[in-house]
């Protein structure tokens, strides 16, 4: 999969923007608050619809205007496909192959991105918050059912929680209501949960692998799921949709105590082992910074093996990052397979390091001039 075109307009500092990609290794190269990011950000954009950076969608207009505007072309092994996103104030509009996409799950998947920023390597040490979007984030991309169910379990979920408050003020409860939205929550949370259980599985087959090869052999990776519930990867989508249930039913009390939904996805966690030990209590910074780096190019790997293409990949400013050793095997993992675009303030850490001969963008003020090839 690769992105041969991108055009912006109105998109935070850029009022027109009009790029070609010929390479697989795109470098944009400007000092910090030049707008690097934002090109990074409006590809991420048009995969996924959302920024990475903010949660009001409004900040990517560009002041002053009323529309936002990314488009891309992608190539596939069989397929060119054009891509559009309107943002405006009253929402957004995506199209593929210049249709209308009515479903969110109908455009989200046409293109795969995989971005790594240097707060990803708060993956490991960071909240569980932090994980749990990586694997709605992640898994929605590889899976559409998935993402389906999950935005059909957050709207359920929120009327419970609004429904549970509602109750608290009553001295005569109803709860038949409540029975309803808690059977609704344990359909699509057990499949939510079952789907993240197999992803897991996937993804530390993949990072381990790159973990014993970044650790030289003296070190293996374990994901573990940390369910609410104390579900396993073993159990059926019915299994846990029983225990699930039962689980609401016995907290019932204590829910219309707290007025919150006590279990389910939207409470759970993941735990990282490096060599049987948790590496987010005990394991030092690097141990942390490696994990979360076999993690993330894991993904590369895994969403190859799941849609047959690799993803694009977006690396904002990571390099400074990363010691010399992580970033050769970043470099080594990507180079050759992957296209990839890449923020920075410095061609210092990727100079005599790759093979391929990289396409270079400077950008100053908004302003993008591309190298001219020698």
């Amino acid at each position: 999969m690769k992105l041969t075109e991108l055009s912006l307009k109105n998109y935070r500092n850029y009022q027109t923007v009009d790029l070609t990609f010929q390479r697989s290794l795109t470098i944009f190269l400007g000092e910090n608050a030049q707008g690097k990011t934002n090109l990074l950000e409006s590809i991420y954009f048009l995969a996924m619809t959302r920024s990475h950076r903010t949660s009001h969608e409004q900040e990517i207009i560009r002041w002053g205007a009323d529309l936002a505007t990314v488009k891309g072309v992608i190539e596939k092994k069989t397929s060119k496909i054009p891509l559009e996103i309107q943002l405006s104030k009253k929402g957004r509009k995506t199209k593929v192959n210049y249709l209308e996409q009515k479903k969110l799950s109908d455009y989200i998947g046409q293109m795969n991105v995989i971005l790594f920023a240097p707060e990803d390597l708060s993956l490991v040490k960071g909240s569980p918050a932090l994980r749990r979007k990586f694997l709605d984030m992640e898994l929605g991309q590889i899976n559409p059912l998935y993402l389906y169910d999950m935005v059909q379990y957050q709207g359920i979920l929120k009327q419970r929680n609004q429904y549970l408050k509602q109750l608290a003020d009553k001295k005569q409860k109803d709860l038949l209501y409540l029975d309803i939205l808690s059977e609704q929550l344990a359909d699509f949370g057990s499949k939510v949960l079952f789907q993240r259980l197999k992803f897991i599985e996937e993804l530390e087959f993949w990072a381990n692998q790159i973990h014993q090869k970044i650790s030289n052999q003296r070190e293996t990776l374990k994901i573990e799921y940390l369910s609410s519930l104390g579900i396993t990867k073993e159990q059926s989508t019915e299994e846990i949709r029983d225990i699930f249930l039962a689980t609401l039913t016995k907290n019932r009390q204590r829910e219309l105590f707290k007025t919150a939904t006590s279990v389910g996805p939207h409470r759970d966690d993941l735990i990282f082992r490096v060599n049987e030990q948790d590496v987010q209590a005990y394991g030092s910074q690097g141990q942390q910074r490696t994990t979360a780096l076999s993690v993330k190019l894991a993904e590369i790997d895994l969403m190859k093996a799941q849609t047959g293409e690799y993803p694009i990949l977006l690396l904002d400013d990571v390099m400074s990052e990363l010691d010399d050793q992580r970033q050769m095997q970043l470099l080594e993992t990507i180079e050759g397979k992957v296209q990839t675009f890449l923020t920075t303030t410095t061609l210092e850490h990727i100079k005599g390091k790759m093979a391929v001969t990289p396409e270079i963008f400077y950008v100053t003020q908004g302003s993008i001039e591309r190298e001219e090839s020698e």
